[in-house]
């Protein structure tokens, strides 16, 4: 009895174990149906869109890259390296724009399917790779055949200032780009302005007085209310007022004229500042240089500059103070050597050192012949907008102090600089490269034009005569430039009628270089300047009271 108990346990036990096997198999076996039939489904889906991924993948290949990633600010620093295919001709982005309507509709990745594939026509048939650019090499006059020639010094005509035609080649690599490039990139706020002589420079820093001043910002001005940073000493960051008593915490703009010194200057400045300078064609600036320092030892004993050159310069000695104002000076204030190099290779090598340390540390230099194109150029670099830019021209001399020079004599003043002029004639020719590879010449342009549309309208608006006029008769003597040596600086007579804020405006817009600098420290530092203010007129006082004394001596000796 109990031997066939047991036996019923054990078949009980046998049939439940089996059934219980065999109800797990059933269900590995209906997983595993499920689990291919879901992989079968996958690789039919990845079947029907891999054409769709494979056109999608080729149009963003043949796309420039500023249309497969997000539109921002331009690399300013790297634009030697293009290497996207360009489109010739604005890109219509619709057919990529996938409507509502049309995912909800269950056919509409065959219109999809069709409208990729028109797309990848057009693109092909528009598209080609673009030209290659070289890095690292010395760029001269005759790499570019359709460079800008240079201007026919000495005369003044609109055509010096033409820039040169754009060459087919370079219209059909242009991006053009969809939407402002202005809108994503961020203004910025930290600038060093390397301020060279008789170049512009002087409306250039007007430009940065007016747009630090307006956004609150803080400028890393000279001590004691002076108008340069100690030049033509290497600058120093105990140059700048606050920097010893650490009264400022975070300079914005460094703009007055310095030697430039790279170490120092980053002593005072954030690392993302921006550094940027201008330049002019050695032979016209020569002869600005001449008039306006003709007191230097170098200039002084000569009737004119054609008789300087003649001569060879021998009345030019480098060790003499203040004569570094008559050769090479652009190379100097970029704080390298620039005596004149004794023959053709030491000359090569030198140039192209300097060129080097320029690219370095500058990542854009304007030239002054292309000055509208140059401040474009500019607006586009630091993401400000035309009115941060719009100008007058400040510290330009009458057309009656400029003196004519003959070709030769033009030959001559680029053999005397002939530092300068080597790396006049190489950024001269990266500038039109520089905006061929970002901005484009049609685009150029077009804000150039419109630039000068806001300085006729702001002309019009503020200005009584509609432009410059000599000192003599400008009205507001707090307006009067400073007249050195034998130029004749021109300034500006504000309307009468002008309201507060438009007044404000166009007050800031003609402001001499002097005068905006000592109201700028005044603003930094009240303090300190009222300090100055008390100590100018006691020392005024004293020196009128010996005066008298002195005066009333001799009438008692008479």
């Amino acid at each position: 009895m109990f031997a066939s108990l047991t036996t019923m346990v054990q078949q009980c036990v046998r049939v439940a174990c089996c059934s219980r096997l065999r109800f797990m198999w059933f269900a590995l076996v209906v997983l595993t149906v499920f689990c291919v039939a879901l992989q079968m489904l996958g690789v039919v889906r990845q079947a029907r869109s891999s054409k769709v991924l494979k056109l999608v993948s080729e149009q963003l290949v043949r796309m420039p890259a500023e249309m497969h990633r997000p539109v921002k600010h331009k690399d300013w620093e790297n634009l030697w390296s293009v290497s996207a295919a360009i489109v010739e001709e604005p890109l219509d982005l619709q057919p990529f724009i996938q409507r509502k309507d049309e995912s909800e509709n269950p056919h509409s990745e065959e219109g999809r399917d069709q409208v990729l594939e028109d797309t990848r026509k057009k693109l092909s048939s528009s598209t080609k790779a673009a030209p290659p650019i070289e890095a690292n090499k010395l760029w001269l006059d005759q790499d570019f055949p359709n460079q800008p020639q240079r201007p026919a010094f000495p005369k003044r005509t609109p055509a010096i200032h033409k820039p040169p035609p754009s060459d087919d080649k370079t219209d059909k690599h242009t991006v053009k780009s969809l939407v402002d490039d202005t809108v994503m990139c961020q203004p910025k706020n930290h600038i060093v302005f390397l301020k060279t002589h008789k170049t512009a420079s002087s409306t250039i820093l007007n430009i940065l007085y007016r747009y630090g001043e307006s956004h609150n910002l803080t400028f890393a001005l000279p001590l004691n209310m002076q108008s340069q940073l100690f030049y033509p000493a290497f600058f120093a960051a105990h140059f700048v007022e606050g920097v010893r008593t650490r009264s400022v915490k975070e300079f914005h703009i460094l703009c007055n004229h310095m030697r430039f010194s790279s170490q120092e200057v980053r002593k005072v400045m954030p690392k993302d500042t921006f550094y940027f300078s201008i330049l002019r064609n050695p032979v016209s600036m020569m002869e600005s240089l001449f008039v306006y320092y003709k007191a230097i030892p170098a200039f002084r004993t000569v009737k004119s500059l054609e008789e300087f050159l003649i001569q060879g310069g021998r009345s030019y000695n480098a060790s003499v103070p203040n004569n570094h104002y008559a050769r090479n000076i652009l190379t100097f204030d970029f704080g390298l050597d620039n005596t004149a190099p004794e023959n053709d290779t030491e000359l090569d090598r030198r140039s192209a050192e300097v060129i080097a340390a320029m690219e370095r540390d500058f990542p854009l230099i304007l030239i002054s012949e292309y000055f509208d194109e140059s401040l474009v150029l500019l607006k586009h670099a630091l993401c400000w907008s035309l009115d941060d830019v719009s100008s007058f021209r400040l510290n330009s001399r009458s057309e009656r102090s400029r003196r004519p020079l003959s070709a030769e004599i033009a030959e001559w003043v680029k053999e005397w600089n002939s530092l300068d002029w080597r790396l006049y004639q190489h950024f001269n020719a990266t500038f039109w490269k520089r905006i061929d590879s970002t901005l484009g010449r049609a685009k150029l342009q077009q804000e150039v034009e419109l630039l000068s549309a806001k300085r006729r309208k702001l002309e019009k608006m503020c200005l009584q005569e509609g432009g410059a006029v000599d000192p003599a008769q400008v009205q507001d003597s707090s307006l009067k430039p400073f007249q050195y040596g034998a130029a004749v600086i021109q300034g500006y007579n504000l309307r009468l009628e002008l309201n507060n804020d438009t007044r404000q405006l166009c007050h800031r817009l003609i402001t001499p270089e002097l005068q905006y600098t000592s109201a700028l420290y005044t603003k930094q530092f009240p303090q300190l300047a009222d300090e100055r203010a008390v100590a100018a007129k006691k020392f005024a006082a004293s020196r009128s009271t010996a005066m008298h004394r002195a005066v009333k001596r001799n009438i008692d000796l008479t």
